[in-house]
């Protein structure tokens, strides 16, 4: 029984050492100083100093009034064609589909309509309305100059010169009348995309932009008659809108044509820009918020519309001392950093700081620039501390 009390307390005593063995291990590592506990000294032999890197506090220009809003990807409405039917008919083809790329002048469909042969009808009739009037001035034109001549050589009187003279003019402008109708009907084939003088041609329906097709609500054999209703949409997205909703209090830093980042939920840690191209020109009275619409490239397609996130605007910069986001510790709802008074010795410091700004963060208060500043391993020194109070 003896025996046994005796190895317990030997291995009481055994670690009891050991513990006793780390704890001195550890402050022969650091010595801290009687000035004050906001200060340590980490001798100039200790490994320890490998695993510290420290730097000088640089300064940046950081936004000190920055505007973010909540927005989303739209269409832009300056680039988005509704094609309607040009003419009452048939849809005889669809050339194309929902999520199709097509080029300016590209035909989406055809239509049969009664339209066309009476367009070629009224081209066919202004053409021969043309000739009879090119005839009747010739004609008119021969009785003037033969009437003229016998005046001349006094066989007839001159009230028969100026009838002739008023028959010719008459003639001429009539030819004219006739030549605007013509051209009139011939403009109307070239909007329906028909060649004279062929009947039975269906009206090609062509892309006025260059886009995609996002909607469509027409298939080949529909007849149509209602020639204000949208078949299709077609949207070009080489660039898009952001819409954001901007508080009233803010609109004042925004302005048409300036800068403004965009972030989006869809591609996080990716920064698009893009300009202010429309603001609204009245406020929300529920929200009060300012509609803002800014212009962005899409030239790859990848930005799509409903698509969330948010518009940042820099209203303001200043010049600031700014530090790596790992030089700073948070602890009992204190921002801290770790000063190098000199090789190997440093300073637990206080520090006020602002909003992260990429990768820095801006110190209001506490550090200037050029003080050097923990700024790998700052944990490993506050764990010193630690294990030393």
């Amino acid at each position: 029984m003896l025996l046994v009390f005796f190895i317990v307390v030997c291995l009481f005593s055994a670690g009891c050492s050991h513990t006793d063995l780390r704890s001195t291990a550890v402050k022969a590592n650091v010595e801290e100083t009687a000035v004050s506990p906001d200060f340590i000294a980490i001798p100039k032999q200790s490994n320890m100093l490998e695993q510290i890197r420290v730097e000088p506090v640089q300064t940046a220009a950081v936004p000190t009034d920055e505007v973010v809003a909540p927005g989303k990807i739209e269409v832009n409405p300056n680039r988005v064609s509704h094609i309607v039917a040009p003419v009452a008919g048939q849809v005889a083809d669809v050339f194309v589909k929902i999520g199709d790329f097509v080029r300016k002048g590209e035909p989406v469909m055809a239509i049969h309509s009664p339209d066309s042969e009476s367009a070629l009808s009224a081209h066919l009739q202004a053409e021969a309305a043309v000739t009879l009037a090119k005839s009747a001035e010739l004609k008119a034109e021969m009785d003037y100059n033969r009437t003229k001549d016998l005046f001349q050589h006094e066989a007839m009187a001159q009230k028969d010169l100026l009838a002739a003279e008023t028959v010719w003019a008459q003639s001429k402008a009539a030819t004219e009348q006739a030549n605007a109708i013509r051209e009139q009907a011939k403009n109307h084939l070239t909007v329906l995309g028909l060649q004279p003088g062929y009947f039975q041609q269906p009206v090609v329906v062509r892309s006025p932009i260059s886009g995609k097709v996002l909607e469509m609500s027409v298939v080949s054999g529909e007849y149509r008659n209602d020639t204000n209703a949208p078949l299709m949409t077609i949207a070009d997205l080489s660039s898009v809108w952001v819409s954001a909703d901007v508080p009233e209090s803010y609109i004042r830093f925004i302005q048409l044509q300036e800068k403004v980042g965009i972030s989006l939920v869809a591609y996080p840690g990716e920064a698009f820009e893009g300009h202010v191209s429309r603001i609204a020109d009245t406020v929300n009275p529920q929200t009060r918020t300012v509609k803002v619409q800014a212009e962005i490239q899409n030239p790859s397609g990848r930005l799509r519309s409903e698509m969330f996130g948010s518009v940042h605007h820099v209203a303001s910069m200043k010049v600031m001392p700014v530090l790596p986001p790992a030089a700073v510790i948070q602890t009992g709802g204190k921002s801290i950093v770790f000063v190098e008074v000199e090789p190997g010795r440093f300073k637990q410091t206080e520090v006020t700081v602002g909003k992260r700004t990429g990768d820095w963060i801006p110190v209001v208060s506490g550090v200037v620039r050029g003080d050097r500043i923990v700024v790998d391993g700052a944990m490993l020194v506050k764990g010193l501390f630690r294990s030393l109070t």
